[in-house]
């Protein structure tokens, strides 16, 4: 009973964010302290000097390399919306349709999708969610749409990252672990495109439902025959430009808008040159091996008592990219160039509030994970469960990103963990892998780092709650269809 004291925290900082509207800030500070007290009294994590400190710098380093995607990604905004450019895009998606949903699918679906498989690291939440201002929405369904329409991808986010720690944990061939959390998501995916069609319908003129299908199936058809033949890196990047250039095709012929004014080309290719940069830089930087290679050799990285550590690849990071694509749109128009120390001064404003934030529910995530509470947590539920387990796969994942703010992060955690669960159930490897996978993508939606990383761009700093509020339903649905997949699929096995 006593393990079971360890969710104590977790459904602290959610009741706080989620029933009182706290601020992630706020509620990040009563979940350290709840976790630091129980992890002390039930877990043995003695409060000592070094057992504080390296959590808060394992914290504060990691808030950085966040702060470092979240910094160019306000800058962005504050730069596309001082040039026009962001009303620019606007006219050029009315002119593909005249339907709001149609819009919002090209961006908080395929343009997030996109962006998550070139970066992942919360940048498709941190550009997508300002554009989708700019079309009328709301900051907070702006947030919310962003948030959903890129967890599909998650799973091959940053050209398949979150993959490797399940492939080298396991036998399963890297195709056929692929193919099987492909399948997973292009069977519920669907589910998010019709959340997505929901919130975005306006008095405007609306699209017919028949759009739901249409836009999951041209993401799931490309993105399942790539995991298929080539594995883990090109799924979500894939899937995303293949079936996003279908379907503005489609859209145009199905649902036309008015039509773009003459003139406009050339504006319009200079407000979308910031995001095409980014995609060509984060395609050569993944993609093209001597590049990648070279830029992840340099790294800084830091040990403290061979307990606590951090490491980062700046010149890697996505971060780096969207400042890269900042500068060289900010130079390309020399009547531009006024506009950016503006901009870089606005967005530095917004930090401080920000950082706190991300302080706090970082270090509530270092303690759990040091103090062996999510372990606990996870051997515990397998043991209660027995051949119920693969029910719990999902949920243990999603757990796990909201505990670490990272799906990578919640497979590395718990790989090993899920893979002995299986065993003492009687499930084989490749469900088990597969359910991790789905149940971290999802998870997503819910890490409060992730929060307060899109709530910074959009001016919702200190609503953190307001949001969680209406992810997590989300993210508990979506986690519990695909532990009914996988139930039947152990039952037929």
């Amino acid at each position: 009973m006593a393990i079971w004291l360890a969710l104590v925290p977790i459904l602290l900082m959610l009741f706080c964010m989620a029933a009182l509207g706290w601020s992630a800030a706020r509620a990040g500070m009563v979940g350290a302290a709840a976790v630091i007290g129980v992890g002390n009294f039930l877990f043995g994590y003695e409060l000592s000097f070094l057992n504080l400190m390296g959590p808060l710098l394992e914290a504060a380093f990691t808030a950085a390399t966040i702060l470092w995607i979240i910094y160019p990604a306000l800058v962005l905004h504050e730069f596309q919306q001082r040039t026009g450019a962001s009303e620019r895009i606007g006219v050029w998606l009315t002119s593909i349709s005249d339907r709001p949903q149609v819009r919002v699918l090209i961006l908080a679906w395929f343009f997030a999708l996109l962006l998550e498989g070139a970066a992942g690291f919360g940048t498709p939440v941190a550009l997508v969610a300002p554009m989708l201002i700019a079309l009328g929405f709301s900051p907070l369904r702006s947030l919310i749409l962003a948030l959903i329409g890129h967890a599909a991808g998650v799973s091959f986010g940053a050209v398949g990252t979150p993959m490797l720690p399940l492939i080298e944990v396991s036998q399963v061939m890297p195709k056929d672990l692929s193919l099987a959390v492909m399948l997973l998501h292009a069977a519920l995916g669907w589910t998010l495109v019709a959340l997505i069609f929901h919130l975005s319908r306006t008095e405007q003129r609306r699209a017919s439902w028949v759009i739901i299908p249409i836009a999951a199936l041209l993401f799931a058809l490309p993105a399942l025959s790539l995991a298929w033949l080539t594995g883990p890196e090109l799924p979500t990047i894939g899937g995303a430009l293949i079936g996003g250039l279908a379907f503005v095709t489609l859209a145009k012929r199905q649902w036309p808008g008015a039509g773009t004014e003459h003139g406009t080309t050339k504006g319009l290719l200079f407000a979308a040159l910031p995001y095409g940069l980014i995609l060509v830089l984060l395609f050569l930087t993944r993609a093209v091996p001597v590049a990648s290679m070279t830029l992840q050799s340099f790294a800084l990285d830091w040990e403290w008592a061979g307990q606590f550590s951090g490491t980062v690849k700046p010149l890697y990071h996505p971060g780096t990219m969207l400042m890269i694509a900042l500068v060289g749109t900010a130079l390309a128009r020399i009547d531009q160039r006024m506009v950016i120390m503006p901009s870089l001064r606005a967005a530095a404003s917004r930090l401080p509030e920000v950082t706190v934030a991300l302080v706090c529910v970082l270090l509530m995530a270092r303690v759990m994970a040091h103090s062996g509470m999510i372990d606990a947590l996870a051997t515990a539920a397998s043991r209660s469960l027995g051949s119920a387990w693969p029910a719990a796969i999902p949920f243990v994942a999603a757990l796990g990103s909201f505990a670490t703010g990272s799906a990578t992060a919640s497979n590395i955690l718990l790989a090993e963990f899920q893979l002995a669960a299986a065993r003492v159930a009687g499930l084989g490897p490749l469900p088990a892998l597969a359910g991790q996978s789905f149940g971290a993508a999802i998870g997503n939606i819910i890490a409060p780092h992730n929060i307060v990383a899109g709530a910074a761009t959009v001016g919702l700093i200190g609503r953190e709650g307001a949001v969680l509020k209406m992810t997590l339903p989300v993210c508990l649905a979506y986690a519990g269809l695909g532990a009914l997949l996988l139930l039947a699929f152990t039952a037929l096995a």
